[in-house]
């Protein structure tokens, strides 16, 4: 998931963890009508865990954006009962921008591809997913 203000990109992976697909991104309600949608696609997907970019800064500290996504992160995998794992989202609007050709992109899909790097970075380097009670806090 790539949290944003206004929108949540998304995407997902194969069993297997080799065809990566962006998903439709949400735009954001409340955190209960984000809940209904996230779960109505871990259900259809059969989802085994989040990856929860955070917006950390250049040099890896955690900024006031990282933090929300911390928590929502957290709040969503309680409320769902899925593993969680962070991923370290810095200049990864920019990439996907640069790669999908989506620069300036205002329709969710800059959000979706940057949900789809996520996973992708979240599949080459980890960490392993982490049930809230043992999730390692970065």
């Amino acid at each position: 998931m790539d949290l944003g203000h206004k929108r949540i990109g998304l995407a997902g992976c194969d069993p297997l963890g080799i065809t990566i697909t962006k998903l439709p991104a949400i735009k954001r309600k409340s955190f209960h009508k984000d809940l209904e949608t996230i779960e109505s696609h871990c259900l259809y997907r059969k989802v085994n865990g989040l990856i929860v970019g955070l917006p950390l800064d250049e040099n890896g500290k955690f900024t006031i954006q990282a933090k929300h996504c911390q928590e929502y992160g957290i709040k969503m995998a309680i409320k769902l009962d899925l593993p969680l794992a962070w991923v370290n989202e810095h200049s990864s609007s920019w990439e996907a921008g640069q790669r999908y050709n989506l620069q300036n992109d205002r329709t969710g899909k800059l959000d979706s591809a940057v949900a789809a790097l996520l996973l992708e970075q979240w599949l080459r380097e980890g960490p392993n997913l982490s049930h809230i009670s043992e999730l390692q806090m970065p």
